[in-house]
């Protein structure tokens, strides 16, 4: 049985999650609880296996929380209401979440992804600190998590060149001739490493400005390894003006 918490601090929103996991045939609500305080005392008494927790509580954050905790649950699904902020951060950290009103399908999803991934995940305090960074430091965090196909890498931004993009997948390229391939598609890339610092220069590529030495015709971008980048016709115009402002 997958053992399961609820932190959240809205009734209703509490109540349908509660409702949801019931739906789940091996899984088990231990116990919800509404505030830091409360929460810290669920999480130790009960040891669950998932805490479903809610970023925003009564008397503080789901980080105010997880500063208390030793060990820190290593199997959590954020909850939050749409916030373009928090859900960017999550994200550069490569952690769960779900959307308030919370959706049964992604509830199931979430759960089955927690299936797959059993084993503790050694990065798992990479991720948070990851996550929490993201949120103090604002638009562009020192470095990102990535989900390769077989693991978690964190990487620095700034070793980021460019990224490919291939469909639903994504090929990183790094300062040091590396390449991965991630299994997310360019515009999931796009969101969390946006303009000025990276630039849309064609539909299948997103470029680190900082690895930019010059343009070949206005039809290419020219980076320090000599690579050629394609820009596409609709977006030369607007390329074109962000290169023209001066770091």
């Amino acid at each position: 049985m997958i053992k399961v918490v609820i932190v959240e601090d809205e009734p209703a929103v509490r109540k349908e999650i509660s409702f949801l996991i019931g739906l789940e045939k091996d899984a088990e609500l231990l116990g919800w609880a509404d505030s830091v305080r409360t929460a810290q005392n669920l999480i130790v008494e009960t040891q669950p296996d998932v805490v479903l927790l809610d970023i925003q509580l009564r008397d503080g954050t789901a980080f105010d929380l997880l500063k208390k905790l030793d060990p820190i649950p290593p199997n959590i699904i954020f909850i939050t209401a749409y916030n373009h902020f928090a859900i960017k951060a999550i994200k550069f950290g490569a952690l769960d979440y779900l959307l308030k009103p919370v959706d049964q399908t992604e509830l199931k999803e979430a759960l089955e992804r927690f299936r797959r991934r059993r084993q503790s995940n050694p990065q798992w305090m990479q991720q948070l600190s990851v996550t929490q960074n993201s949120m103090s430091v604002g638009e562009l965090p020192e470095s990102i998590v990535l989900s390769t196909l077989n693991n978690m890498r964190i990487v620095s931004v700034n070793d980021i060149v460019y990224c490919k993009g291939d469909g639903p997948y994504t090929f990183f390229f790094f300062s040091d001739g590396t390449e991965e391939l991630i299994s997310k598609p360019l515009k999931y890339y796009e969101d969390l490493l946006p303009a000025p610092h990276f630039l849309r220069t064609h539909q299948s590529y997103l470029v680190n400005r900082q690895y930019v030495t010059g343009i070949n015709r206005s039809e290419y971008i020219v980076l320090k390894n000599k690579e050629e980048i394609p820009i596409s016709m609709r977006r030369k115009s607007a390329i074109l003006t962000l290169l023209s402002i001066k770091k």
